[in-house]
């Protein structure tokens, strides 16, 4: 194989890896500005690496992208310390991703719930868990990866199973009451009318708005059916007066990208309980998190 063919298929076997290797660096990161960094960094090793040296080059590259998640992960930890109001994941349009993506049907580990309750994972419970119980990865391969003995990597990936099953449950109605939802939900910001929607929210319904400190948004969730209905008929109906709502798969599950003059403003998305209804509902206005948006 000559040297141009030889690099063009390194290239190839890349770009193979990458849907993967995107999907388990946002995941882990929950910002898709920061996945493709990783990403990106791990393409500029692998091409100064000796490819030739590199035996299982999916292993090589899975490892060198989880590490490097692992060290943006740090610094993004220090900086939502500092986060001003809730910090939610950045919001992406799961109907736009790639087919290989969505041949592994991983919608539901995409929620903006799942991905809020990973949260409660140290760096290498998150990165463990995911690669065993996501991406199917075998503990032995996990545990080289993160530089630990199988038994440690067992231990870690278990630990991290318990610790999101003992949180409050995510579950994801069938999509008629997810269409029904957002139907409500906009008759209920657009008109003031809110019965549709009070039947379909959790009592302890929480509303949650990320705006970044860059543009006006709620500091601290709203707790409880009554203030979040009054929220969504009172105020947020007169600030969304001149948005153009429209509907997108958003992380997973439907949601709705708005639009003011072309330009992509917030996402609404919904956690839900067991027993189907809306638990959680998330809004993102940071518009840094709002320029990967496709329209």
């Amino acid at each position: 194989m000559s040297p141009s063919d030889l690099l063009h298929f390194d290239l190839h076997r890349f770009e193979e890896a990458r849907p993967m290797l995107l999907g388990l660096a946002y995941r882990i990161l929950g910002s898709r500005a920061d996945a493709e960094d990783a990403v990106q960094d791990t393409f500029l090793k692998w091409q100064a690496a000796d490819r030739e040296a590199i035996d299982t080059p999916h292993a090589w590259l899975t490892t060198t992208c989880t590490r490097r998640c692992l060290d943006l992960l740090g610094n993004a930890h220090r900086a939502r310390v500092e986060y001003v109001g809730a910090w939610l994941p950045e919001p992406i349009q799961t109907a736009a991703v790639s087919d290989a993506e969505r041949s592994m049907q991983l919608a539901d580990s995409l929620s903006t719930a799942f991905l809020l309750l990973l949260e409660r994972l140290s760096p290498k419970e998150r990165a463990a868990y995911l690669l065993h119980e996501i991406f199917d990865t075998p503990h032995a391969e996990i545990a080289a990866m993160l530089e630990l003995k199988e038994p440690a990597c067992r231990k870690l990936v278990s630990r991290a199973r318990a610790n999101l099953q003992a949180a409050e449950e995510r579950h994801a109605p069938p999509r008629e009451r997810q269409q029904a939802l957002l139907e409500a939900f906009q008759l209920a910001v657009a008109e003031g009318a809110t019965a549709r929607l009070a039947a379909l929210l959790s009592a302890e319904v929480r509303l949650s708005t990320d705006g970044g400190g860059k543009v006006p948004a709620l500091l601290e969730p709203l707790h409880g059916l009554g203030k979040v209905l009054a929220f969504l008929a009172n105020r947020l109906r007169g600030y969304w007066a001149d948005y153009e709502w429209r509907e997108a798969d958003i992380n997973g599950g439907p949601g709705f990208v708005m639009y003011r003059e072309e330009h992509v403003v917030a996402t609404v998305t919904f956690g839900y309980d067991r027993a189907g209804h809306a638990a959680d509902i998330f809004i993102v206005r940071n518009p840094d998190k709002l320029t990967r948006l496709t329209s």
